[in-house]
């Protein structure tokens, strides 16, 4: 889950799984798969980041550390 605000100034937790796009229109405008919007607070940076720093902890996406491939069989 990660921490929004929205235009009110009313934090919500929203599950990252859920996120389908973020955009700009000005306000950061968040469209989850089934269609529903929320216009929050944050930046489309800051919404993408934490999205992907929540995606880090759930370990979805392990990508290989600065050493590449390689340093994992030595």
């Amino acid at each position: 889950m990660i921490s929004l605000t929205k235009l009110n100034g009313k934090r919500f937790m929203l599950n990252a799984l859920y996120i389908e796009q973020i955009e700009s229109f000005p306000d950061t405008t968040v469209t989850l798969t089934n269609g529903k919007k929320f216009v929050v607070r944050e930046t489309v940076e800051q919404v993408a980041a934490l999205a992907s720093e929540f995606y880090r902890q759930l370990g979805a996406f392990r990508l290989p550390e600065a050493g590449g491939l390689n340093s994992e069989r030595e």
